[in-house]
């Protein structure tokens, strides 16, 4: 049966045996023709020597047959995704998308990866006449120009649309709305422009659009998407705040809004989440906004991803994020947090990333030596001038990773922090007086109100004292 629940004319079972083995099986000429021109077009001449394209069975093409044992192209796949997947590879200097893709009525999945990337080109508008047959249609980083095409539209029986990586410039079609059955979408890492069109797709699982020049609001209809797992909006230009009707898509688990405009306040909807696992805001100019209290309250209980970083955030780290059992990257790097660390994160048990580098804290460290050992250099805490540590907590004994950062001993924290942070000509005038200190007391002296500390050695003058 086909999506549509209409009979379907091929037989939808593995076919790899009866392929090879049944004589009277052969494919539709036609569409055989149709695949060397494709072949062709793609630096592939080998393939014309191949009598039967089905049952020659090479990597990159799979055939089903129908109740008369013809066998029809279901799928076509070209390039080397990795060492185990060795479809047909393109000639990237001369390889293009034959119009004979049009000739195979059955087509289901049309893949081409890194074909095009030195001859570049448009995506041809010619593929819209697949819309009849076609679920998966995936143009990755082959270096196409121009816009996306209005046609592709047409192709409302497409599951899976994807386009990451390619010079595509332009809007995004309003036209892709009429593919309501769309699952995955993927139009990352190209040169697209305008504002998000207010589009629905009721199925749709994985929507990544980042990398691209995007502009304006996240659209409210985007809300109505409600089995969206995966929702990456990064890297672009887009503003205002995040909307409050966030909390709609309940089953995301990864969401990367990052490297934006957004501004706050933080929203609160967003630990109603309770499937989230990564949660990336960083770069976002939240207008000096602060994180409530309760923000990490009664949520995010599997969330083991956070990054805040560089988002002009103020005021106290709340205690609840110290709470969340399964967090491992933990990244508040960036902005202009002030107190002390929670004590709750001496029970991050699962932490593995820390970042607090480059704010305003103070006080003790809470953490414990087995996760200051755990974390190694990617726990970040310089540039807090007023954090410490206590040797109670067996952190002294990896005292050069904190003094890497800066941090001394609670109980004399400003002179070794002081230290650590002088310059090499500083650290030489404070060894001078020093010396000149114990000399002075050996000697029965004093040190005269003149000593002068230039840019140069330091003057000492000695006056005995009689």
């Amino acid at each position: 049966m086909s999506d549509s629940g209409a009979p379907s004319a091929l037989i939808d079972a593995p076919q790899t045996v009866f392929s090879m083995n049944n004589n009277r099986a052969r494919t539709n000429p036609h569409e055989q023709e149709a695949v060397y021109d494709i072949m062709r077009a793609t630096g592939n001449d080998w393939a014309t020597d191949i009598p039967d394209v089905c049952r020659g069975r090479w990597h990159g093409i799979e055939c089903m047959p129908d109740n008369d044992n013809v066998y029809h192209v279901v799928s076509l796949s070209f390039g080397a995704l990795s060492d185990d997947t060795a479809f047909p590879t393109c000639d990237s200097t001369h390889s293009f998308i034959s119009p004979s893709v049009t000739k195979l009525p059955h087509l289901r999945t049309l893949f081409f990866y890194r074909c095009f990337s030195n001859n570049p080109q448009p995506i041809p508008q010619f593929l819209a006449q697949l819309g009849p047959t076609l679920h998966t249609l995936i143009l990755r980083e082959n270096g196409f120009t121009g816009p996306i095409p209005n046609e592709l539209g047409n192709l409302t029986r497409l599951r899976v649309l994807d386009l990451h990586k390619n010079n595509l410039n332009g809007s995004i079609p309003i036209s892709l709305g009429r593919i309501t059955g769309l699952r995955s979408l993927d139009l990352s890492d190209n040169k697209l422009t305008g504002s998000i069109p207010s589009l629905t797709f009721p199925q749709l699982n994985v929507l990544d659009l980042n990398q691209n020049h995007l502009m304006g609001s996240i659209p409210s209809t985007l809300m109505s998407c409600h089995s969206l797992i995966k929702l990456d909006l990064s890297r672009n230009s887009l503003s205002g705040p995040i909307p409050e009707s966030i909390d709609n898509l309940k089953d995301l688990v990864l969401m990367d809004l990052s490297y934006n405009s957004l501004t706050g306040p933080f929203p609160m909807s967003l630990k109603k989440l309770n499937f989230l696992q990564t949660l990336v805001l960083n770069g976002n100019p939240m207008d000096s906004a602060t994180l409530p209290d309760n923000a990490f309250v009664h949520g995010f209980k599997d969330l083991m991803i956070l990054g805040l970083s560089n988002m002009n955030l103020k005021g106290p780290i709340p205690n609840s994020l110290g709470r969340l059992p399964k967090i491992r990257v933990l990244h508040l790097d960036g902005n202009k947090l002030n107190g002390s660390i929670p004590s709750s994160f001496g029970n991050l048990n699962s932490i593995s990333e820390l970042r607090l580098n480059n704010n305003m804290l103070s006080g003790a460290i809470p953490l414990k030596r087995d996760m200051v050992w755990r974390m190694r250099r990617k726990m970040k805490l310089s540039n807090n001038e007023g954090l410490c540590y206590n040797k109670e907590n067996g952190l002294g004994d990896d005292l050069q990773t904190l003094l890497d950062s800066g941090i001394g001993h609670c109980g004399d924290s400003k002179t070794v922090q002081h230290i650590s942070t002088l310059n090499r000509a500083s650290v030489n005038i404070f060894w001078d007086l020093l010396v000149i200190s114990l000399d002075c007391y050996l000697h029965h002296c004093h040190i005269a109100d003149d000593i002068k500390v230039s840019s140069g050695p330091l003057t000492r003058a000695k006056t005995k004292s009689f």
